[in-house]
């Protein structure tokens, strides 16, 4: 699997700004000004697998009762800091989108006291180009251009979807490290561009897994099921939210095992794998989204929760 890329970096001053370079391969500081003794800012951890379009950081504090608010803000995005469930940190999980184009950002960690002031960390990061294969594929052809009956079904389950990612929880519910929904043959296809009968459509947003139909599925972390229901491109499908707008996303199910709302934990079995929706055959299509952000399933398992 590979190693997780960890750093912590402390400072310490009323107003707090540490300037910090990030990058794949190494941390390094750069600036670090107006310390202010006994005003210590919290230790800030950050992980990762690597810095390309596609994955994720974890940026996570210690939790501590003079701490009222935190949150990151970079892409254009703020990512609140939320506490969580099952352990004493302060966390965010950042996605670099899979079209996110390659260069140096601005990463600032903003931590709120009580008593008003804030500290500030900032990094620069520095995201690198990746290139993600293309791909032919054979589909029936109501997958690639729908008829017009089903169109309106297709704009309606892509507004249902654009609300269910639009929810925000400020809890983290995850418990520990993800695990792998399903023990099957990957195809590693994160990120292809596609083209299904000849006609190029949208990138692939997921992880493809190969296994027999009517094979148990489980959710890769505990959370809360916001969507078990069939969709035109999906097929039947489960959306766990597990806070913070991260959610794990499960398609062509031949059988759902879990309803909306339901509270499942990691592991428990969601439905069961099938060859439902747009499909070449038997298998689960597991993607994330973070933030809107579409990232690599196996990008989660690197972090630490």
């Amino acid at each position: 699997m590979g190693f997780s890329k960890v750093f912590n970096s402390v400072c310490k001053k009323n107003i707090c700004v540490c300037f910090l370079f990030l990058t794949g391969a190494f941390f390094s500081t750069l600036v670090q000004a107006a310390l202010i003794p006994n005003d210590p800012v919290p230790e800030v951890h950050f992980v990762f697998r690597a810095l390309e379009p596609g994955e994720v950081i974890e940026v996570s504090i210690e939790d501590d009762p003079d701490i009222s608010s935190a949150y990151v803000r970079v892409f254009g995005k703020k990512y609140p800091l939320g506490r969580a469930v099952y352990s004493e940190k302060i966390l965010a999980v950042i996605g670099l989108d899979l079209d996110l184009k390659p260069g140096t950002y601005l990463l600032d960690v903003y931590v709120i006291r009580h008593e008003g002031h804030a500290d500030l960390i900032r990094k620069r990061i520095m995201v690198r180009p990746k290139q993600f294969p293309v791909k032919k594929l054979w589909v029936n052809e109501k997958y690639v251009t729908p008829p017009a009956e089903a169109r309106e079904r297709i704009q309606r389950e892509s507004i249902v979807l654009s609300a269910v990612f639009d929810i925000f929880s400020h809890q983290w519910t995850g418990n520990g490290r993800f695990v792998l929904p399903l023990e099957g043959k990957p195809a590693h296809n994160f990120g292809e561009r596609r083209i299904f009968n000849n006609k190029p459509r949208s990138p692939h947003s997921g992880e493809d897994i190969s296994a027999p139909s009517g094979t148990e599925v489980r959710a890769s972390n505990s959370g809360r099921v916001v969507l078990a229901s069939n969709l035109y491109f999906a097929g039947n499908t489960v959306i766990i939210d597990h806070g913070l707008r991260v959610f794990t996303f499960y398609c062509h199910f031949s059988n759902i095992r879990v309803k909306r709302g339901q509270n499942v934990e990691k592991g428990d079995v969601i439905g069961e794998v099938g060859t439902t929706g747009r499909v070449t055959g038997p298998h689960l299509h597991w993607s994330v989204r973070v933030n809107g952000s579409r990232v690599d399933p196996y990008s989660l398992l690197y972090l630490l929760f």
